[in-house]
């Protein structure tokens, strides 16, 4: 499918999603929030996909919702009964999380690749990602305080989960930018890079090595790690031992055995292709 807010490519295993509105810094326009979420999904669904990589063109990577948004807001959520609107306001809210959730919840790996500015909805958008990676010259600020309102779609959830409590509460209450080598320093990147050329090659680079892996074990581990961050050391250990009894298989550690001994890259199975309920996969 084609996008307007984005270019989505698949080739050998890695999918790579470019947004291409460098000229409005790839802010996330109307279009952006039915686009994104159709486009994970849609890679989840297919099975083929076993990591993503989240790039953009131009200076900036993006520079949060799109000021139409907030312009050409839909006249229901402000008129008419006040329960009644609180109450499709934090559907609304719920719906736009979803829209960064789906990079959670998808059975494969995402990196974000980011440089210049990466602001407000973005920043939610990284933050949900398994990795991120970073220009010399990238900066993260959690906008929305600057603009009066609070941070709805992720950051004040995951933030702190990624860097010091502290740290994280500084950057959402003064709304500061925090530019690359303290968010690497902090932990909220994994590295930085001197351009944007560069910064893709290594990415591209990680992404390769993910995708010669198992896709089993690589969505078992997104998961357990997902799963440990919000329950408990015992918890977490429990769900490992149940997941292990059942997914864990010795097909693939054969293949891998194999691919070592000839030298050759293992040949995975991909995953199922995901169908509606008592429908039967291609």
């Amino acid at each position: 499918m084609s996008y307007s807010c984005f270019d989505l490519t698949v080739e050998n295993h890695i999918a790579r999603l470019e947004f291409k509105r460098p000229e409005a810094c790839n802010s996330m326009n109307r279009d952006f929030w039915i686009e994104f979420p159709e486009a994970i999904r849609a890679l989840d669904i297919e099975g083929d996909t076993r990591v993503l990589v989240i790039s953009s063109q131009g200076k900036h990577f993006c520079s949060g919702m799109d000021l139409e948004v907030f312009t050409q807001p839909d006249q229901s959520l402000l008129n008419g009964e006040a329960g009644r609107r609180a109450e499709s306001v934090r559907r609304l809210v719920m719906q736009l999380q979803e829209c960064f959730m789906v990079l959670e919840t998808a059975r494969f790996p995402v990196i974000s690749a980011i440089q210049g500015g990466c602001i407000g909805g973005a920043l939610d958008l990284v933050c949900a990602t398994d990795m991120r990676y970073c220009t010399e010259d990238a900066y993260f600020t959690v906008k929305e305080t600057a603009l009066g309102m609070t941070a709805d779609l992720g950051t004040l959830q995951r933030l702190p989960g990624l860097i010091p409590s502290g740290l994280a509460r500084e950057l959402a209450y003064t709304a500061r930018k925090m530019h690359a080598q303290e968010a690497q320093t902090s932990g909220l990147v994994n590295q930085t890079f001197p351009d944007q050329a560069s910064m893709l090659d290594a990415v591209m680079g990680i992404a390769q090595q993910i995708a010669a892996h198992s896709p089993l074990a690589i969505t078992g581990t997104k998961q357990m790690i997902n799963y440990a961050r919000d329950h408990s050391l015992h918890d977490s250990l429990s769900y490992m031992a149940t997941w292990q009894s059942g997914m864990f298989q010795p097909n693939d550690m054969m293949q891998s055995f194999s691919a070592k001994v000839s030298g050759k890259a293992a040949v995975f199975e991909p995953l199922r292709k995901i169908t509606q309920p008592l429908q039967a996969a291609d």
